[in-house]
């Protein structure tokens, strides 16, 4: 675990956090928006969540880099669950009770699942992530608005991620292509231009400059009469309140009156486990991506989402989990700290509260532009080489992972991806936990490793082709744990090895787990054991 961060240390990174922060306020805005269309949740919904996920699972977690709020992963549940219920008031219930498992389960230290994911698997949902945002902003770069805006690959209104891509080129807007390859052209040109130094221009977020250009270049067309400007569905859409009454009518309140319905605690667990999981799965990804390769503490992660659930729900919001695409722009802005999380939750609340007309004169082509170059950093394809290059067991899962994930959803995908990288393990283990070489009648059985009984049919085997006049020595000094049905094959083939005229030594190790039996036929010392070793690797080099 990483040491917390002084006042110090908070105060030394404020250029960074705020300049990120910006960053992930405008890639978290759209997003927040279409997570809460797209579960058929009011949009303000969307709002909040992310204000709770920013500023109170920012605060009471301690990830250093980690960035919460509405996730896409879940809009099918929640679309279900508020289908089912009938009442987003009591969906609202629902989250606050899952919120409070959540918190149960920090105490209970479930956050240690999140260790057994293997590496590949995590960069292959980075990876997927990435080319999920390429393909959902894709169309919205070309000015096809017509479907939701979501951070992963869920089934949208109009089909999903790839029908809605190919759909795209038939309808194309002018002004917004011209506006999201103008600050995508920029956004490419700028990380060039303030990679590796350290001017006073790296602290500019290019985001905020691409916002600029995108409206500057909207209200040009629009002033210019060159082209019909962007409107409507075109640009990004937040509810503006002309009072304070007004403003706070727009929160909605649980409705815990049937709060112990079997409906309602089955979603709340629901919620509470695959929010769980998702959070658990995002921090082990962007602590991946730390470039200071922080470790976030898992169990107080899942009471921090806790707590935002708990916030979220009373106030009228989505559920909340760690996002990896708002978490990777955070990273790729270069956040050094969780003040960076904190202050785009502020940057949200300040900005639905006091200033949602500029907001809405955002194109949506201008973030796309900014969350598909956030794709191409998780997606580079120098990833893709690097893994090629570590070997099949690392590539294939890697690979498998990604396809999973684009197939069918995020936890599914991963889910797939564990299994595979699971067979490749005991593949491998599989391979090397048993050697094998013979000479014409000497042979040379070494157990390295573990040896389960998945390696049990190939010994038995080779035992029994052994013919008859040869000499078997079985090494079992380099095995850290032999399973007691490797043993019992290996004592039932000397028991009857002499029928064979066969001479079988075994050469112990100091392992006491081992369990070969004092009982077996005697052997040879250990020098003569040591020689024909020697022997028998010798002569087959």
């Amino acid at each position: 675990m990483s040491p917390r961060p002084r006042a110090k240390d908070y105060l030394q990174s404020l250029p960074n956090d705020i300049t990120s922060s910006i960053v992930v306020f405008l890639v978290a805005l759209p997003l927040c928006l279409g997570v809460a269309l797209a579960s058929n949740a009011p949009p303000l919904s969307g709002i909040i969540a992310g204000v709770s996920g920013g500023i109170v699972v920012g605060l009471a977690s301690r990830s250093h880099l980690s960035v919460s709020g509405p996730a896409a992963g879940l809009t099918t549940i929640v679309a279900a669950a508020i289908g089912l219920l009938g009442s987003f008031q009591l969906f609202l219930a629902a989250v606050v009770i899952a919120g409070v498992l959540q918190i149960v389960l920090g105490f209970a230290k479930a956050g240690v699942i999140g260790d057994y994911i293997p590496n590949c698997v995590i960069k292959g949902m980075l990876a997927a992530i990435g080319l999920i945002l390429i393909l959902n902003q894709v169309p919205h770069l070309l000015g096809d608005d017509s479907h939701f805006v979501t951070d992963e690959g869920v089934v949208q209104d109009k089909g999903n991620i790839f029908t809605n891509f190919v759909f795209a080129f038939t309808h194309i807007n002018t002004a917004a292509i011209i506006i999201g390859v103008t600050c995508l052209m920029f956004y490419f040109l700028w990380e060039k231009l303030v990679s590796g130094k350290k001017s006073f221009l790296k602290f500019i977020p290019a985001p905020l400059i691409i916002v600029f250009i995108g409206v500057g270049l909207n209200v040009f067309f629009s002033n210019s009469g060159m082209l019909a400007s962007l409107a409507g569905g075109h640009l990004v859409k937040i509810p503006e309140s002309n009072s304070a009454n007004e403003f706070f009518s727009f929160f909605t309140f649980p409705d815990f009156s049937q709060v112990f319905s079997k409906d309602v605690l089955v979603i709340a667990v629901t919620l509470a486990l695959v929010a769980s999981l998702e959070s658990l799965l995002s921090i082990e990804a962007i602590d991946d991506l730390d470039p200071f390769q922080r470790v976030t503490p898992t169990n107080r992660e899942l009471k921090a989402q806790g707590l935002g659930n708990i916030v979220s729900g009373m106030l009228g919001g989505l559920p909340v989990t760690s996002v990896i695409v708002r978490s990777s722009a955070n990273v790729n802005a270069g956040a050094k700290t969780k003040m960076s999380t904190i202050y785009h939750g502020t940057l949200l609340l300040l900005s639905f509260a006091f200033i949602p007309f500029l907001l809405n004169m955002i194109p949506k082509a201008a973030l796309a532009a900014i969350l598909i170059f956030t794709g191409y950093k998780l997606a580079k394809p120098a990833l893709f080489k690097a893994f090629y290059k570590k070997g099949w067991d690392q590539f294939l899962p890697f690979v498998i992972t990604i396809t999973a994930i684009l197939a069918t959803d995020l936890l599914k995908g991963v889910i797939i991806g564990i299994v595979a990288g699971l067979f490749f393990v005991l593949r491998s283990n599989f391979k090397t936990a048993v050697f094998v070489v013979n000479d014409e009648n000497k042979y040379l059985f070494r157990l390295r490793k573990d040896v389960s009984f998945l390696n049990k049919p190939i010994i038995k085997n080779k035992l029994e082709m052994v013919p008859e006049n040869s000499y078997v020595l079985i090494d079992a000094t380099r095995a850290d744990f032999i399973d007691k049905d490797i043993i019992e094959t290996i004592e039932d083939f000397m028991l009857h090895a002499h029928l064979k005229n066969i001479k079988v030594e075994v050469k112990k190790g100091q392992n006491r787990y081992q369990g070969f039996s004092d009982k077996l036929p005697p052997t040879m010392n250990k020098r003569t054991i040591r020689t024909h070793e020697k022997e028998i690797v010798e002569e087959v080099h």
